[in-house]
């Protein structure tokens, strides 16, 4: 079962990853990380009319030593024009110790579980342990595995959502709600909901920053989601000057990251940035000082994460027999 390589559909990975394993890969994951037992991760973009490619990479040690590569594209206007998803793309997965090619993973589930993932992991280790209520600005899928993760690591109390498109804003509420238990309600801009948040959710393609340090109240944890690529943002460069600022890889964040338009505008720099999520995680800096404390948690996306992941599905694969043996090289 073990000599070809596995081929995996979106549905397959739908089937083997759900969001609790994805979390629980992350976060240990990040620990690794933290703990100087996985290399940094590298990551390359190129550019394209409408969109753009990235490559992502990462070694990993979880029992057996891991390197995946993903090739993601992302096209924004893909729905609208073409009826196609926004991301497309594949994770590699190698055995990290002879280079052979396990498997071959559509990254779609992958990219959208891994990103609400971390998220979780993030609040788990920086927000206010209390019943909260949530701003989520950006209202399409990667808006409800954000919700929906961090539901898993602390308690929702209400949920406000802002969308450019105030309908998907009313749709995603109505949704939530239902999904959740919780009351929540569409909102006209993303400020009247954060002025009243305990945590701020911002997963859009924005290219101009909507939320700003009059915005936030103390004690809030802002995890930013959507500055994957140096032409996205969504902080103001001030409100990350003024908070406790935690990346995922800091030297990605400050390349594509809302770190990045910070160091450019000259708000901030590299040395007032508190942690990388995997030192908080490995214990070796401290997470939440103080209940006034706001943190912000600069999320890129990182192959760490989609390894851990692609990991997850692949052994799941074997043990359940799902997927289409290939032999490459043949």
């Amino acid at each position: 079962m073990t000599a070809g390589t596995l081929v995996l559909t979106r549905r397959d990975v739908a089937a083997l990853l759900d969001l609790d394993a994805c979390i629980a890969a992350v976060e240990a994951a990040f620990a690794a990380y933290g703990e100087g037992r996985m290399g940094l991760p590298a990551v390359a973009g190129v550019h394209a009319d409408g969109g753009g490619f990235h490559v992502k990479a990462a070694s990993l040690a979880l029992g057996r030593p891991y390197f995946a590569a993903k090739v993601n594209a992302n096209f924004p206007g893909n729905g609208a024009r073409h009826g196609l998803p926004t991301i497309q793309g594949a994770v590699i997965l190698f055995d990290g110790a002879t280079g052979r090619v396990l498997a071959v993973l559509d990254s779609i589930e992958i990219t959208i579980l891994r990103t609400g993932a971390a998220t979780a992991v993030a609040a788990k280790h920086l927000a206010r342990r209390v019943e909260s209520v949530v701003t989520v600005c950006g209202c399409g899928v990667q808006g409800r595995v954000q919700l929906r993760a961090l539901a898993r690591v602390r308690p929702v109390r209400r949920v406000m959502a802002w969308d450019q498109d105030p309908a998907r804003a009313d749709a995603y509420a109505r949704e939530m709600a239902a999904e959740l238990g919780v009351p929540a309600s569409a909102i006209d801009a993303p400020g009247i909901g954060a002025e009243e948040s305990d945590v701020v959710l911002t997963c859009t393609p924005a290219a101009q920053w909507f939320l700003g340090r009059r915005d936030v109240r103390p004690g809030t944890f802002v995890a930013a989601v959507g500055a994957d690529n140096e032409h996205k943002q969504e902080i103001e460069p001030a409100l990350l000057a003024h908070s406790t600022l935690v990346v995922d890889v800091l030297n990605q964040a400050a390349t594509i990251g809302e770190l990045h338009h910070a160091l450019d505008a000259g708000a901030m720099t590299r040395e007032q940035v508190h942690a990388e999520l995997g030192e908080i995680v490995a214990g070796k800096k401290p997470g939440r000082s103080t209940g006034d404390e706001i943190i912000v948690f600069d999320s890129t996306g990182t192959a760490l994460q989609d390894v851990a992941a692609a990991a997850v599905v692949y052994e799941r694969a074997l043990a359940t027999g799902l997927g289409l043996q290939v032999a490459l090289g043949v």
